[in-house]
């Protein structure tokens, strides 16, 4: 078994589901007492919330690739970042890594592709829903066009994760705003709908909704663990 290296605290409630999951499909796997080899280092997301929201980006840059310099140091073989938005970070990270990065639009457009799905909705922050490194990287990778809420869904969307989800707070109230604006966007055509934010899952899930849903966390980990268990 490979060691996996965490990126977490982005927020420490979805990091806190990631090593739930991973540690769960290797007892899956292997069975009998086994857990997953990791390692996680842990950042104070009111720094990272802050340069977010001032655009400073390439602080971000440096800080990602410090934290991920510093799994490789610990004997970390792969490294994953328990966050969509932080992807924006990520071309930093491979540049100045030697160990495998896992990115997180890889392991959803792999399961989108499973599907064959041509065209899905993509819910998350408003960096990740307006930037194009993940709308992008799934369109060129995979073939598949994604789409977006309109502006004051996606102001709705966002504000929702900042406000309350990364706080742990989930309300009816908004578990409706995000079913409505899945609604509209499966009539705009969208045969799925990403959740593209490790928070929204806490929130929505297939049950919720009339599309198939990809949760990103879910996925992320498990395809993590899968590389890990390969020999």
């Amino acid at each position: 078994m490979k060691t996996i290296g965490l990126i977490g605290g982005m927020s420490w409630e979805s990091s806190a589901v990631y090593y739930n999951l991973i540690n769960i499909k290797v007892r899956e796997v292997l069975g009998g007492f086994h857990s997953c080899k990791s390692i996680i280092v842990s950042v104070d997301f009111a720094e990272i919330q802050k340069l977010q929201h001032s655009n400073e980006w390439v602080k971000l840059d440096k800080m990602m690739v410090a934290l991920a310099k510093q799994l490789e140091d610990a004997g970390a073989e792969i490294v994953i970042l328990c966050t969509n938005t932080m992807h924006l970070c990520a071309p930093a990270i491979i540049k100045n890594i030697s160990i495998p990065f896992f990115h997180i639009a890889e392991a959803t457009g792999l399961a989108i592709a499973k599907r064959g799905f041509k065209k899905v909705a993509l819910l998350g922050t408003k960096f990740t829903m307006e930037k194009d490194f993940y709308k992008q990287y799934i369109f060129d990778h995979f073939g598949v066009e994604v789409i977006i809420p309109v502006e004051d869904e996606r102001e709705d969307i966002h504000r929702i994760i900042y406000d309350e989800l990364v706080h742990g707070k989930i309300k009816n109230e908004s578990r409706e705003i995000y079913e409505q604006i899945i609604r509209n966007l499966a009539e705009r055509g969208a045969e799925g709908v990403i959740l593209g934010c490790t928070e929204i899952p806490l929130l929505i899930s297939e049950s919720d909704v009339n599309i198939p849903t990809f949760d990103t966390t879910a996925i992320h980990a498990e395809k993590a663990v899968e590389w890990a268990l390969t020999k």
